[in-house]
């Protein structure tokens, strides 16, 4: 399948604009090849590609609405690395295995604080498109923990630390969940007064395992545990 990115709406498809070259200038698409296009919100068009020049079009043959989305929906609050390459990454492999949405977090031991959001909603959007998904991630604006923790459910999220002093369930213990938030610190961890103030607002640790594990592994490694759950 040949999946590309664009606006569906009233039986009519709009290929987004960097995807219209992509498809002229880069793949060298030939007139009547057989596209479909998705909306990243759970429409699917499928057709044949009309080239005209440096513009691109779909002749629509049939046009599916309300695919199904994944279950159980994982969001991950990450603290950025300070290179950045290592988030890109996390949010390459976390999109691929079907996480729902992704926020870039602030805390105390942050170094990197100029994180460009709209490159990190560029790769999702690539990364979900190479998986053949048609629900797009949501990838929020950065924001420091305190303002995060404003708007999340405590019965749901979690928070993954290595202070092996504190109290954490173990991963496998989390009951079966539609929805489930991580929260993932910075190179260092999150502070003993940060995860105090976790606590204070009901957000149950969790322990990835023996190993310490950088924070973009962690959170590939909470997007596969729930990619599991799926299957």
């Amino acid at each position: 399948m040949k999946l590309f990115y664009g606006e569906i709406a009233h039986q009519q498809v709009i290929i987004n604009d960097d995807e219209q070259q992509h498809m002229v200038k880069v793949l060298r698409m030939k007139d009547g090849e057989e596209i479909h296009v998705t909306d990243g919100k759970g429409k699917l068009a499928s057709g044949k590609l009309i080239i005209e020049g440096k513009k691109a079009s779909i002749e629509v043959a049939e046009i599916k609405e309300d695919l199904p989305d994944f279950n159980p929906r994982l969001h991950i609050a990450i603290a950025p690395t300070k290179n950045i390459d290592r988030i890109e990454f996390f949010v390459e492999k976390a999109v691929e295995m079907g996480i729902s949405e992704i926020s870039i977090i602030v805390t105390e031991k942050t170094e990197r604080k100029n994180i460009n959001i709209d490159k990190i909603r560029k790769q999702a959007i690539a990364a979900s498109k190479q998986s053949l998904r048609f629900h797009f991630p949501v990838i929020n604006d950065a924001i420091k923990l305190p303002d995060f923790l404003k708007n999340i459910d405590p019965e749901n999220t979690f928070v993954a630390h290595c202070h092996e002093n504190l109290e954490r369930i173990d991963l496998k213990n989390i009951p079966s969940l539609e929805q489930v938030t991580f929260l993932i610190g910075p190179e260092g961890d999150f502070s003993e007064k940060e995860i105090s103030f976790l606590a204070e607002n009901k957000i149950k640790a969790v322990s990835l395992g023996n190993q310490r594990l950088r924070t973009e592994t962690a959170g590939v490694f909470v997007a596969a545990w729930n990619y599991y759950n799926m299957i």
